[in-house]
């Protein structure tokens, strides 16, 4: 497994826990249902924002990865 594997499943284990943590103190927070049911909207909304902004960031990511490599193949092929 390499560095960037050992990364993302660190990651994923971590936003795991957290969420498990978080529904825990949601779950025995001493409040009405109506504020739990607000909570939980707020952490819904935020992590469908965060997925979104990662999305954006994994496209404009790739679109820099291409024009580089078509960069540098038309680069060499005008050295040919």
């Amino acid at each position: 497994m390499n560095s960037n594997q050992t990364y993302i499943m660190f990651n994923t284990v971590s936003v795991g826990a957290a969420y498990f943590m978080l529904g825990l103190s949601l779950w025995l927070a001493p409040v009405d249902l109506s504020t739990k049911g607000y909570w939980a909207m707020g952490i819904l909304l935020l992590t469908g924002s965060h997925r979104t902004d990662e999305r954006i960031s994994a496209e404009t990511t790739a679109k820099i990865e291409k024009a580089r490599n078509e960069k540098l193949i038309s680069e060499y092929v005008g050295k040919e």
